[in-house]
């Protein structure tokens, strides 16, 4: 696999080595010792598959310590915009964000660590969206950055007038509004320590 760094250190794309011939592709698409080796420890514990139609826009989603999450996701069916934003405070990049196109063809993932929120748009007709999570879903920790945040400078590459947006993701707050609970000068990987 090529990991293809981005402006937002810890924030990286991941190009697997895709085998194809008459039959089709093959590829590895996770291989523990690998991303270890060039991207960071990690224990994933959770798999998630979600499928949308165009429009829909899911985030920017995290979970609050002790339960923050780091993600790994790629689009298996269809095309999608993922977004990762830096909600760390103290971060020289805080409120910046890293954006890639996720399609069924380009076989491209996206490593979301933790401290990031994470979103994504649907650009084809319908999208399968598969996450690879270090830590469980913890309901109570769930919460989220407005997606239709300007300040952001975010080009979702969809017309918010045909976004479908879950009612819980229309109430998330702006930025400036915001209180993270990320801090850029801890450790939020502390078991690894």
């Amino acid at each position: 696999m090529e990991v293809i760094k981005t402006a937002i250190e810890g924030v990286v794309i991941i190009e697997p080595k895709v085998f194809k011939d008459a039959r089709g592709y093959f590829f590895e698409s996770f291989s523990q010792r690998e991303f270890e080796e060039k991207v960071r420890k990690i224990n994933f514990v959770q798999d998630n598959e979600s499928m949308s139609s165009y429009g829909v826009m899911r985030g920017l989603h995290f979970q609050a310590p002790p339960f923050t999450q780091s993600k790994l996701v790629r689009c298996v069916k269809g095309a999608v915009l993922d977004v990762a934003v830096d909600i760390r405070k103290g971060s020289p990049t805080y409120g910046q964000h890293v954006a890639v196109e996720l399609t069924e063809d380009n076989h491209r993932q996206f490593f979301v660590p933790r401290g990031f929120a994470h979103g994504f748009a649907v650009l084809s007709e319908t999208a399968v969206f598969l996450y690879k999570c270090d830590n469980f879903y913890a309901p109570q920790a769930d919460r989220g950055v407005s997606i239709k945040d300007d300040s952001l400078g975010i080009d979702w590459k969809i017309p918010f007038d045909k976004a479908l947006l879950s009612e819980k993701d229309t109430k998330h707050s702006l930025l400036k509004d915001f209180d993270s609970p990320f801090d850029y000068n801890v450790n939020l990987y502390p078991e690894f320590e």
